[in-house]
């Protein structure tokens, strides 16, 4: 159960209106345990007066406060760059608009959240692939490869694959593993969940795990290429038009 007071906290310090906000992270992921961070993500309007002059504002927002009893992580981009980025085969934003765990929007979101699947391209493979060998990296980097490392390796894989494969968006390894079926997600989910997140594998545990994501990753590239997925979005003018309703309703009424 997601605490909505200190959800709500964050938001209300947000300086601009949002387009909307849903949870990120672990809880996103299916393996969010008692302490585990709430990572929001979503897009916010930038009012179209702080637009027009030289200075462009920043264009991506950030609340963090870890004096809150949950820790909160805040993330929001500009409509603008949001789209643009959804644009670019950005897996990262396209899993946050069509995240259930929605804890804000406002009704052009529901716009949005039809359009999305319309980004979808092949070409997204090389987010989740490129997302997939740096979790990796950053699992073995230290020489203390820990169960959290390795679920956020495996996930984004299997949510690729997924995707090359069904042109749909799973965010939640628990749902994606139903079907993929490999033992030690399940086991690292049990370890996750359970406080056990920061466990070393090392040795010939370690070496196993580095096969597996060798195999994926070249799951990943096959699936690529027997995808049916387009080569290119097919809704720019909708995100267009809908990116220009959204400035336009900022501006002060005459």
């Amino acid at each position: 159960m997601l605490d909505q007071s200190i959800i709500q906290s964050a938001l209300s310090r947000h300086p601009y209106p949002m387009l909307f906000a849903t949870m990120s992270g672990a809880h996103l992921y299916g393996f969010a345990s008692e302490n585990s961070d709430y990572d929001i993500r979503g897009a916010h309007i930038t009012p179209a007066v702080q637009m027009l002059g030289l200075a462009e504002p920043n264009l991506t927002h950030e609340i963090m406060d870890k004096t809150l009893p949950i820790e909160i992580d805040l993330v929001t981009h500009d409509v603008r760059k949001f789209f643009q980025l959804l644009l670019k085969n950005n897996g990262y934003v396209l899993e946050q608009v069509l995240s259930p765990l929605v804890v804000h929007a406002i009704p052009e979101f529901d716009e949005l959240k039809s359009l999305a699947p319309k980004t979808i391209t092949r070409h997204h493979h090389h987010h989740f692939r490129n997302f997939g060998q740096n979790q990796w990296e950053l699992v073995v980097k230290n020489g203390r490869p820990t169960v959290k490392g390795l679920l956020y390796t495996y996930r984004v894989l299997l949510a690729g694959i997924h995707l090359m494969r069904t042109g749909e968006v799973e965010s939640n390894l628990v749902r994606l593993n139903e079907s993929f079926r490999l033992s030690y997600i399940n086991e690292l989910i049990a370890m996750k969940v359970g406080g056990r997140e920061k466990d070393e594998l090392v040795g010939q545990n370690l070496a196993t795990h580095e096969t597996e994501f060798n195999r994926l990753k070249l799951l990943l590239d096959e699936s690529r290429e027997r995808s049916l997925l387009p080569e290119e979005p097919s809704c720019r003018r909708e995100l267009d038009d809908l990116l220009v309703r959204l400035r336009v309703a900022t501006l002060p009424v005459a």
